[in-house]
């Protein structure tokens, strides 16, 4: 792997995205397609200091067979912008494959783990925790991918602070991302409750279904750093790539 190459300045803005790629293949049937060309674009495209990724595929032997465009290497390497570093780990084993989330991000890794917070045997899902150091200060990331029935989100962010308070020091900077598949309050509340918050001065900051987005089910959530501004990029060649948009936050470090 070559060397990582750092900005040369930095304005001290932290750039943090996060995008559910479902996989990479769009469509059902004969008319699904490949997806994951358009989506290297549009990573490089989001230009973020951390992008975090959910539903990534390392691989699926069924689709590679299927689409022959497929890449030779796992999704998270192919998005991968020039000069970034690609961290994956798999919450879903399938009969053809493997799918999780993933972190890439243009300043060096110091560490990384991943945690299963699966709360039942019909949905695998995990947190991805990585360690980036930024202009020489260490940033927590926590990719997460929660479920779709509310009983078990609320027992997986219970699992994620406990996660926290273990692995993370009190005063390091935090940032929790990822597709939370909640466009309630309960969880945003228990969130604020161990200290994690949102920018929340973006209207409608909705992010699914892509084509015509009705809900949030994305967040970027701190600690410790100081929340400036949301962004959903929109338009079709946006919707075309995933069922979500991208969601993009800035914070003062």
């Amino acid at each position: 792997m070559s060397p990582i190459e750092l900005p040369a300045e930095h304005s001290g803005i932290l750039r943090v995205a996060t995008y559910n790629i479902h996989k990479g293949v769009q469509g059902l049937g004969p008319a699904r397609r490949l997806e994951i060309h358009n989506l290297g674009l549009a990573v490089e495209q989001l230009d973020a200091d951390i992008v975090c990724l959910q539903e990534v595929r390392k691989m699926n032997h069924k689709e590679a067979a299927y689409f022959k465009r497929w890449p030779r290497v796992p999704q998270a390497e192919y998005l991968a912008p020039e000069g970034y570093a690609a961290v994956y780990r798999t919450n879903a084993y399938t009969r053809h494959g493997e799918h999780g989330n993933a972190l890439l991000t243009r300043w060096p890794v110091v560490g990384h783990q991943h945690e299963d917070i699966s709360d039942h045997r019909f949905e695998q899902r995990g947190l991805l925790h990585v360690e980036v150091e930024v202009q020489g200060r260490c940033v927590h990331a926590i990719v997460v991918h929660l479920g779709l029935i509310p009983g078990s989100r609320v027992r997986q962010v219970e699992r994620l602070q406990r996660f926290i308070a273990r692995e993370v020091p009190a005063g390091a900077p935090l940032v929790v991302a990822g597709d939370f598949n909640d466009w309630g309050l309960q969880i945003k509340h228990m969130l604020a409750g161990f200290g994690l918050y949102e920018y929340d001065d973006a209207p409608q900051a909705f992010t699914y279904p892509a084509r015509l987005p009705l809900v949030q089910l994305d967040h970027v959530y701190v600690r410790g750093l100081t929340p400036l501004g949301l962004q959903v990029p929109r338009g079709r060649i946006w919707w075309r790539m995933s069922d979500h948009l991208p969601l993009i936050a800035e914070f003062r470090l």
